[in-house]
C-alpha cells in the first residue's frame, strides 16, 4: 500500500510559493511517500508535489488515512481539525502537541521551523524554481487580493509611461477581473495588456524571463523571488520582514515602516506614502 504525506495549504499563489522550502524538505525526508497537496489544483505545475486535491481555505479535506498529515495552512484550529478528520497516523501542526505559533515570523521561515521542531530538516533558502533568460519585457502587475495592498492605478500608469519613454517593452498583467484595471494602467502607452490572458504556466514563464517586475505584495512578487527576477516591490500594510523577498536577491523593497489591515477596503496610508518618483528611481538602480 502506498504511503502518503498529505499537506494542507488551501491558499493562493504567493502563499503557496512561500511553502516551497517546506514542501521540498518533506520530499527529502520521506522519499518513498507520495506527497499530496490539499490546495488550488491550478498551481500544480509550480509545486514539488505528486498530486493536488482541490481545497480552498482550511478544509474540509477530501482524503482518507494518510500516513502523515502536515498543516502548512495556518495556526488552526479549523485547519488542524480538517486534517485530523482524514485519520492520519501522525499529524504535524502548530499547537496541539506541536510548537507554539509565533507572531512576526517570516512566512517562509515559519513553516521550516515547524518541520524542524518535528525533526525534519528544512532550508528557508530553498525557494528557487529556476532562472530565465531576462530577454522579456518589464512586467507591471497593478492588482492585489485586497484594496489595502493596491497602489493607485494612476501611479502605476505613470510608471508604465516612464518605462515606455525610455524604450522599455512593458507587459501589464492581472486576472480576468483586473482587465479594466490593466487597461487603465497601460493607457495609450503601447504597453501590452495581458490581464486575463495568462494561465499559471504562462504567467510564471513571463515573470521568469522578464527583465524586471514592478508590483505590490502579491503572488507575482513571490514568482519574482522564485525565479530571482529583478523586482521593485511596493509593500504596505504588511511588513516585508514577514512576507518580503530574501535580502540577498535582486529585489528592491519600498516600505514606509507602517503596518495596517492586510484585508482593508482602501489603500493603506503607508502604501500611499510611496510616490512615483521613488519607484522610477528604484527601477533605474
Amino acid at each position: 500500500m502506498a504511503l502518503e504525506v498529505l499537506v494542507l495549504r488551501g491558499l493562493g499563489l504567493g502563499d503557496l510559493l512561500t511553502a516551497v522550502p517546506a514542501l521540498r524538505a518533506l520530499r527529502r525526508a520521506f522519499p518513498r511517500h507520495r506527497l499530496v497537496l490539499a490546495g488550488p489544483s491550478a498551481l500544480r505545475p509550480l509545486l514539488p508535489v505528486d498530486e493536488v486535491i482541490e481545497v480552498r481555505g482550511p478544509g474540509p479535506v477530501p482524503y482518507e488515512k494518510p500516513e502523515i498529515a502536515v498543516n502548512l495552512h495556518g495556526r488552526g484550529p479549523q485547519s488542524t481539525r480538517a486534517l485530523r478528520a482524514t485519520g492520519p497516523r501522525r499529524l504535524l501542526a502548530h499547537g496541539d502537541g506541536g510548537p507554539a505559533w509565533r507572531e512576526g515570523v517570516h512566512e517562509v521561515r515559519r513553516w521550516c521551523e515547524l518541520l524542524e521542531w518535528y525533526g525534519v530538516r528544512a532550508d528557508p533558502g530553498d525557494l528557487y524554481l529556476g532562472r530565465g533568460d531576462r530577454g522579456g519585457p518589464v512586467v507591471v502587475h497593478p492588482g492585489a487580493a485586497a484594496p489595502s495592498r493596491r497602489w493607485p492605478a494612476d501611479r502605476f500608469a505613470a510608471v508604465v509611461a516612464a518605462l515606455r519613454a525610455r524604450g522599455e517593452q512593458v507587459a501589464v498583467t492581472g486576472s480576468a477581473a483586473e482587465r479594466r484595471l490593466a487597461e487603465r494602467v497601460a493607457g495609450d502607452s503601447g504597453a501590452r495588456v495581458l490581464a486575463g490572458r495568462t494561465g499559471v504556466r504562462e504567467l510564471a514563464a513571463l515573470v521568469r524571463d522578464a527583465r524586471m517586475v514592478v508590483c505590490g505584495d502579491t503572488g507575482v512578487a513571490h514568482l519574482a523571488t522564485a525565479y530571482r527576477t529583478p523586482s521593485v516591490l511596493l509593500f504596505g500594510p504588511v511588513s516585508p520582514a514577514v512576507w518580503g523577498p530574501p535580502a540577498d536577491g535582486p529585489h528592491t523593497v519600498l516600505w514606509k515602516g507602517t503596518t495596517g489591515d492586510p484585508h482593508g477596503a482602501s489603500p493603506d496610508p503607508g502604501l500611499l506614502a510611496i510616490h512615483v518618483d521613488e519607484v522610477i528611481e528604484a527601477m533605474s538602480r
